[in-house]
């Protein structure tokens, strides 16, 4: 008899040139002796297929069960009317039906799929490119474990009003469970996992039903506020065959125009603030893109106002004289007015508790007035306390900031009497004067330590910049070092998109390789300074900018250690009386040191150092972006100054 062995190559049953045959494995088997390569040959004289061999063709018994129109490429056709470029995915049992369908009945295009090696590393993922697309990418997880690995992730893009699209697989007809792992990753209500933080969830249990919803989740998702929904896509539904499918019908996607403040309420505002004679704009998640910056320009010009970028987003340009980010204090304690702008902390604007002794402190006038513009009081949940504290305000309206702003600004244009545009013209001297005082002092305070090693953040910062300042540059994750928010000439949206949002560790390096992803069909150099520790959450998002190819110049802030925490163990053991030399036990990420070149490179990311000594910082930097530039992830880490 003749068989094909597992490299394609023929051998005879009776040859013992030709391999193992049956009798004689199980005759070694029995006796304890057969090795790998025999257990490889025997898989193909017992009929396995060959690795790459062509499928054979069905019999007739065989075409019977073949389900040539699953209900997962109804849900492909679904989701691609809804636009999504991207889906990313660790892969899982409990969508697998949905995941053949992306790749072979929808091409992979259009959404393509994302390859990630953990769920959250694929929210997070999700959450970067939404901030810089302007729009939501999707997301599958897999069964409870894929939510539960998933969970931190989502409640950051909860804390940050950011839209991302989820699919979760999920078995719910316990009669049709494959026994053993598919019940353990199965659940009666999967989003009520993580139904706290995210804006709306549904389980469709037809294929109409997941139209509609699907296509509600993305209009919901996308309307302001803006957050994280989940569409649970039951197992049968996805695999069984579509019946009826002339009766299936999918809606068509009509995005919800942003709402508006109350006319009446902007009017009173702007009365409010050209009587003021201290008044303070303080934003934080206000503008949505370029134009929400402009409409801000145009506001603080009119007023002549000092404006707080709180940071969240980009909001303001730090080259403008009217940013008085840098003085946030002082400016809150001379106030007579605040206008506050989809501030998600307002009360902690005004106020303040000390740490430890929880003593509260007030650091705003008691007498002063505050407005806030902002959607606050339609987007909350209970339990988790994203909220902060509640303030009471003179003036509450809620509405887009973007939208409203336009006739905020003409409502103070006509409330504006000559006598008080000259008030206002004083004011922007003496905030001109101030402006550039400001940017000597934060020169001043970055040379300190130039040349010091380790390196300091302000050198580091300063040589990136100095390296990409030519370049169409996007600071991807923008919260971790403040060096760049005060230094770096930012007047574009795409050049700060923020943090977490809910301060979670874990993000900044997925979420940077997201933006990424957006970036990459913009013409923009994506950049990061990414601190050590918090790529140590997600070290496999590099695997995923290296598989696909996503340019991201990630410069490592190492300072080898939890250093927020060592100062927070510092701070009481001073006050307990007690060594403070102890304060790296439990929170250094040292002794070993982590290689992260070499483990960026084991990756499949081009990577060197690490860099000590500050003189070679910039010329490693140049070497990474010219990798960047190439289309290809690069990463330089450096030994850094603990803050």
């Amino acid at each position: 008899m003749r068989r094909v062995s597992g490299r394609g190559e023929t051998m005879s049953e009776e040859s013992p040139n030709g391999g193992v045959d049956r009798r004689n494995f199980l005759k070694s088997m029995a006796a304890g002796t057969a090795g790998v390569g025999m257990l490889a040959a025997a898989s193909a004289a017992v009929g396995a297929p060959a690795v790459g061999a062509k499928a054979q063709e069905p019999d007739a018994a065989g075409a019977e069960k073949l389900i040539p129109r699953p209900g997962s490429d109804f849900m492909v056709d679904v989701i691609k009317t809804l636009g999504i470029d991207y889906i990313a995915a660790n892969p899982g049992s409990s969508f697998r039906s949905l995941h053949e369908s992306m790749v072979n009945y929808g091409g992979n295009s259009k959404p393509e799929l994302i390859t990630c090696l953990h769920e959250e590393t694929s929210v997070a993922i999700a959450h970067g490119y939404a901030k810089a697309a302007g729009k939501p990418m999707a997301v599958m997880v897999h069964g409870t474990v894929g939510l539960q690995h998933s969970a931190m992730a989502i409640y950051n893009a909860w804390c940050d009003r950011v839209p991302i699209m989820m699919f979760a697989g999920n078995s719910l007809d316990a009669t049709t469970r494959r026994p053993g792992t598919e019940w353990y990753h199965s659940v009666q209500d999967a989003a009520a996992m993580v139904r706290d933080y995210t804006k709306w969830d549904d389980t469709p249990m037809s294929l109409q039903h997941f139209a509609e919803s699907s296509v509600r989740a993305y209009k919901i998702a996308n309307t302001g506020p803006k957050g994280p929904v989940l569409v649970v896509a039951d197992l049968d539904l996805q695999e069984r065959p579509v019946e009826h499918q002339a009766a299936l019908k999918i809606p068509p996607y009509s995005p919800s125009l942003p709402s508006q403040g109350d006319s009446g309420a902007l009017r009173e505002a702007a009365r409010m603030l050209v009587a003021a004679d201290a008044p303070v704009i303080i934003a934080d998640r206000a503008a949505r893109d370029q134009e929400g910056v402009r409409r801000l320009v145009k506001l603080a010009e009119a007023l002549n106002a000092p404006v707080v970028d709180l940071g969240a987003r980009m909001n303001f340009p730090n080259t403008h004289y009217l940013n008085h980010s840098d003085s946030r204090a002082q400016l809150v304690k001379n106030a007579d007015l605040i206008l506050l702008l989809e501030v998600a902390d307002t009360w902690g604007q005004l106020n303040d508790v000390s740490d430890p002794f929880h003593e509260y402190q007030r650091l705003a006038k008691a007498n002063v007035k505050t407005i806030s513009l902002s959607f606050a009081d339609v987007y909350q949940k209970s339990n988790y306390q994203d909220s902060q504290r509640f303030m009471a305000v003179d003036l509450a309206i809620t509405g887009d900031v973007q939208s409203s702003l336009p006739e905020l600004t003409d409502s103070v244009l006509a409330a504006t009497d000559p006598a008080r545009r000259a008030v206002m013209a004083l004011r922007a001297t003496r905030l001109k004067s101030d402006f550039e005082a400001a940017g000597r002092r934060v020169r001043a305070a970055a040379a300190v330590g130039w040349d010091a090693s380790p390196v300091t953040t302000a050198r580091l910062s300063a040589e990136l910049f100095d390296a990409v300042k030519d370049e169409p540059w996007s600071l991807v994750v923008s919260d971790r070092i403040n060096w760049a928010r005060r230094m770096w000439p930012a007047s574009e949206y795409h050049q700060m998109l923020g943090g977490s949002g809910g301060s979670g560790v874990g993000y900044s390096l997925p979420g940077a390789v997201g933006a990424a992803l957006a970036n990459k069909s913009r013409g923009l150099i994506s950049v990061t300074m990414q601190p050590d520790g918090d790529a140590l959450y997600q070290p496999g998002s590099l695997w995923t900018a290296a598989h696909h190819r996503i340019p991201l110049l990630m410069v490592m802030h190492n300072n080898r250690g939890y250093y927020q925490e060592v100062m927070h163990l510092q701070r009481m053991a001073s006050l307990h009386g007690r060594r403070t030399d102890a304060a790296l036990i439990g929170n250094e990420i040292n002794h070993p040191a982590v290689d992260f070149a070499r483990l960026a490179q084991s990756y499949g990311v081009w990577a060197e150092g690490p860099v000590t000594d500050p003189r070679a910082l910039g010329a490693a930097i140049r070497r990474a972006l010219a990798v960047v530039k190439s289309g290809a992830p690069a990463l330089v880490d450096v030994i850094c100054q603990p803050r």
